[in-house]
């Protein structure tokens, strides 16, 4: 297993469980480092790794006139700001080439949409950067194809990879998890990441927006670890109906505590197996 470095702590191989965790976008300052504070601070109770995230811009919204966020400009200085001012590290979202380079002069890690895990583009930019590339598995895709996803990014110069379940399409409007993504996606030497929460997703549900099953995260969570990842990707809102994006399947803030504990006690099991 090829362990990532992230700030000061590497993510895999056994290595205490990681959370990538914050609003789906971003939203107003104030409200970004109170979500990030507060993760912050529960991680460190659970002794868990934390990496903030949150898109700076949602450009595959279901509708024209969904709110996306603050922009390319505007997001990096807040995700600057929020870096500086929590002391972790932080992740978000490129969608074209030419974002990649000034996106890695602030992120830790770059991820790469679902939507978009094929487009060898994009793989090759973010790769270029030196920064941890964590690509999101297309829900259109078999786990085993994320090989080619792997080999892309090393014929590109990167061994800094994360691979991430996000569910797969089931019919439409609708997404179930196969949990033997998880150890396959594991066999091609990198930490897998679960995304409990765009997971239970029901993409276009609500017509121009998506809808959610909020109440099914902590299983799939909790089956994720058991199943052997090496980190967890939550949206957190500390009020999900006010929250510009996905709010339909992100975990309350004062609900975070008690599934990350749960997670944690499964992953302290579990991780023995891979130390090393």
């Amino acid at each position: 297993m090829n362990k990532v470095k992230v700030g000061n702590f590497e993510i895999g191989g056994g290595e205490k469980l990681t959370l990538l965790a914050g609003p789906c976008v971003l939203e107003e300052m104030d409200r970004c480092l109170l979500i990030g504070r507060t993760i912050k601070e529960i991680c460190e109770r659970l002794d868990i790794n934390y990496v903030f995230k949150a898109s700076f811009d949602k450009a595959n919204r279901s509708s024209f006139h969904s709110f996306r966020g603050p922009g390319m400009e505007k997001g990096l200085e807040m995700l600057q700001q929020i870096k500086e001012e929590l002391q972790v590290p932080v992740v978000t979202d490129i969608h074209e080439t030419y974002q990649a380079e000034p996106v890695a002069k602030v992120a830790d890690i770059l991820q790469i949409p679902a939507f978009l895990c094929r487009q060898t583009d994009l793989l090759h930019a973010a790769a270029q950067t030196g920064r941890v590339v964590n690509v999101k598995k297309g829900q259109f895709l078999a786990p085993k194809d994320m090989r080619n996803v792997v080999d892309k990014l090393h014929e590109s110069g990167c061994e800094q990879i994360m691979l991430t379940e996000r569910g797969a399409s089931f019919g439409y409007n609708n997404l179930v998890v196969d949990m033997r993504s998880l150890p396959i996606m594991r066999s091609f030497g990198y930490p897998v990441v679960m995304d409990g929460t765009h997971s239970v997703q029901l993409p276009g549900g609500n017509g121009t927006t998506s809808a959610g099953n909020r109440e099914y995260v902590e299983f799939l969570v909790r089956a994720a670890v058991g199943a052997g990842i090496d980190a967890l990707f939550l949206e957190v809102h500390d009020n999900p109906e006010e929250a510009l994006s996905d709010g339909a399947n992100m975990v309350y803030l004062d609900k975070l505590e008690d599934l990350l504990k749960d997670a944690v006690a499964i992953h302290e099991i579990v991780r023995k197996k891979f130390k090393g």
